[in-house]
């Protein structure tokens, strides 16, 4: 890293939003320098106690110094520049470790090192974007938990909002490092709750994309059929700045296809409205979607919120799809959560693919490969992070024979049938979109096993369902209440209104009190 000195500067970093550095900038009340060295004293700061971030990006200073010399020469400016950002570890970063929380895939821990050659088209499209890429954030082993990054070679992230609780997962780092101010953006990545929960453990903003509006290569996979990136902010219209830079298609990605002609026209900043809820109808969470009950205080919050929204003109319709067999569609794996694995049986097929994107000098070229340097703790073994697939049939095929697909019928088929009740309840109802909590009790502690109680994560991951995320209070313990809005596929831009509508109305984003992590 350039450690040429930077003034201090008085850049205050709380919740400082987008446009706010925007403002700054263009004013000259403060340099892209400043700034990003403002970020980077914060992070020297505070990352000890929470441990949010991993790695550095070396450049972060050289970066920040060429937005500067732009702006001076009266360049155009690419819509998102001089604003920080933090990156997910299983992010490709070129020349930067990509470790997926697992001491197997990093040198420094004993294992083998993954230098990506090239940037994952995500970060790609941010650095294009003028962004200031700070560093890269700490996840759990393989991203295989929803919950925690306790299992991780760098340690447990903790959570902003909660110390003591849960931080969720497994953008666990990128929620902490944002919640903090550590950073005004951070991507994020989701097939198992890995966006929502986060999000919604330290009351933040993340947007859960629709299936194929932004391209994933590039990013350790999971399960290339569900695996989704996507933005976590602070703010709503930071969140849709982001997904602006983020979306549409790329012949890096081809399924991104999909996306061609689905974009919404001016943005999705354009349908962000302080009355965008007025006339809307809205569906709300019952047994008919998973029947599963909320918690005393879930309750008495979400009807907190009901009267919220209500009073901002929307129609509220009890339990759309009760009657509709929506709720039996899930088969989720025995325990206290709610998880559905289907769809993952590919990821020995989606590990050789990453594999082969890193470049002819990686150090592991081939699933064989990456099985063979970690066979110390096989993640399919009995006691590895995928453990927990061993029941879905295709993985033995695909763990025999990597360099082929495996049979994903019985996913597309429950893709299927979500997908056309879904249809179905919206159109019978007339809906808009769906609000439940995003959780159905408090959350868990940080030590302990118990995971997140979510209400939307495998039904929407399975469907390919777009959800936003928005703070809407605190439980009497203090975690984080947050609501999510889920909608038809390609409804991101209405979602981020609807959003944006009780966010601006109820105002329940706080920063956290800093603390002195457990």
């Amino acid at each position: 890293m350039d450690t040429r000195a930077t003034p201090k500067t008085a850049i205050d970093l709380v919740e400082l939003t987008v446009a706010q550095v925007q403002a700054g900038l263009a004013t000259g009340a403060f340099t892209c320098e400043a700034l990003t060295q403002a970020c980077l004293d914060r992070i020297a700061e505070l990352n000890p106690r929470y441990n949010a971030l991993i790695f550095m990006n070396p450049d972060a200073l050289a970066d920040a110094r060429a937005i500067d010399r732009k702006r001076a020469a009266g360049e155009t400016l690419p819509p998102l520049a001089g604003v920080p950002v933090v990156i997910k570890d299983p992010m490709d970063m070129a020349g930067i470790p990509t470790t997926a929380g697992w001491s197997l895939l990093y040198s420094a821990k004993g294992g083998v090192d993954l230098i990506p050659a090239t940037d994952s088209p995500v970060v790609a499209r941010m650095r294009a974007a003028g962004t200031i890429m700070l560093g890269k954030t700490n996840v759990p082993v393989l991203s295989a938990s929803g919950t925690h990054a306790n299992d991780s070679w760098a340690g447990p992230t903790i959570n902003a909002a909660a110390p003591d609780c849960v931080p969720g997962a497994s953008s666990s780092g990128t929620a902490t490092a944002v919640a903090l101010s550590m950073a005004v953006l951070g991507l994020a990545e989701e097939t198992g709750g890995s966006i929502q929960n986060p999000a919604s453990a330290q009351g933040l903003v993340g947007i859960k994309p629709t299936f194929a509006l932004v391209p994933n290569a590039g990013v350790v996979p999971l399960a290339s059929q569900r695996d989704v990136v996507g933005p976590i902010a602070r703010c709503v219209r930071d969140a849709a700045l982001c997904l602006d830079v983020l979306a549409g298609f790329t012949m890096a990605d081809p399924k991104t296809t999909a996306a061609i002609g689905k974009l919404p026209k001016g943005g999705y900043t354009s349908r962000l409205s302080p009355t965008a809820l007025a006339g809307k109808r809205l569906g709300l969470y019952g047994p008919g979607w998973r029947d599963q009950p909320l918690s005393d205080g879930t309750t008495a919050l979400y009807a907190r919120a009901q009267r919220e929204i209500a009073e901002r003109g929307a129609t509220l319709v009890a339990d759309p799809f009760a009657g509709t067999g929506f709720a039996a569609i899930g088969r989720a794996m025995p325990g206290p959560g709610h998880f559905d694995p289907r769809g993952m049986e590919s990821v020995p097929y989606d590990l050789q693919q990453y594999l082969q994107r890193l470049g002819p000098n990686a150090a592991l070229k081939t699933f064989a490969d990456f099985a063979e340097a970690t066979k110390a703790e096989a993640a399919f073994g009995p006691t590895g992070a995928l453990r927990y697939l061993a029941d879905l049939p295709p993985l033995k095929a695909c763990l025999a024979d990597p360099s082929q697909p495996p049979d994903m019928s019985e996913f597309h088929a429950a893709r299927e049938a979500y997908l056309s009740i879904f249809t179905a309840v919206m159109d019978t109802h007339r809906l808009d979109a769906l609000v439940f909590p995003q959780m159905r009790d408090p959350l868990p502690p940080l030590h302990g096993g118990e995971p997140i109680h979510e209400t939307t994560v495998c039904e929407i991951n399975i469907a390919g369902l777009p959800g936003v995320v928005v703070p809407a209070g605190v439980h009497d313990g203090g975690a984080p209440f947050c609501l999510i809005f889920v909608g038809r596929q390609w409804s991101e831009a209405d979602l981020l209104a609807y959003a944006y509508d009780y966010e601006q109305a109820t105002r329940y984003r706080r920063a956290p009190t800093l603390t002195e992590a457990p």
